[in-house]
């Protein structure tokens, strides 16, 4: 009887230890999560990757995100989804219209980045930016150079996106705030558009460092 109790005292210790380790202290419950703690407590830099769009020439995506200016807000999508693509542009179209009516507009923008390069190019984004009534001077669309830098720059900023076999794919969303030095610094949900916006304004107003 003994034995069994202290059996299952260890149990319940060892779960609780093994809960704490994968929580982060309890701080978090998804993978999802995990992820935003990982990036609140520690920037990520934008990887080496090099990246093209619609009236933008080949360059790092280092040099177009950390600019020392601007802060920017990143989505990832591609231009034939159907689904919560859709709602991140309708998300951005709100976006653009809160900078277009404050002084943050220069000083914050936002960036749609594409993770399917082949059916992407430059022309395709164009299209989509014009169906979106995106203004180019916030609102720019990027792809990366090629699969392997696609998924170099899918890692970095652990964006999941898994194809679904039927030449679509499942992937998480989400808004991405890039700070001034082009290190991503907070992740939000997409339905917190105004924590994100508010987040970014507030950075973009600090004293450069």
């Amino acid at each position: 009887m003994l034995r069994t109790a202290l059996l299952c005292i260890g149990l319940v210790i060892g779960g609780y230890a093994a809960a704490a380790w994968l929580t982060h202290d309890f701080q978090v419950w998804t993978a999802e999560g995990a992820r935003r703690l990982e990036v609140a407590l520690q920037p990520v830099p934008a990887p080496p990757v090099r990246v093209d769009g619609p009236g933008l020439p080949v360059q790092p995506l280092a040099q177009l995100l950390a600019d020392g200016r601007t802060v920017t807000i990143v989505d990832f999508v591609y231009t034939r989804c159907q689904t919560v693509c859709l709602a991140l542009g309708t998300v951005f179209q709100q976006l653009q219209l809160a900078l277009g009516s404050d002084d943050a507009g220069g000083r914050v923008r936002l960036l749609s980045v594409s993770f399917d390069p082949v059916n992407d190019t430059p022309q395709a984004l164009s299209g989509y930016a014009a169906r979106m009534n995106a203004d180019p001077s916030r609102w720019r669309f990027v792809r990366a150079a090629d699969a392997q830098q696609t998924q170099r720059l899918l890692a970095a900023f652990q964006v999941v996106v898994v194809p679904d076999g039927r030449g679509d794919y499942e992937h998480n969303a989400a808004l991405l705030v890039i700070d001034r030095r082009g290190r991503l610094v907070r992740v939000f949900d997409y339905s917190e558009q105004q924590l994100a916006l508010d987040y970014a304004r507030d950075l973009a107003s600090r004293p450069k460092p």
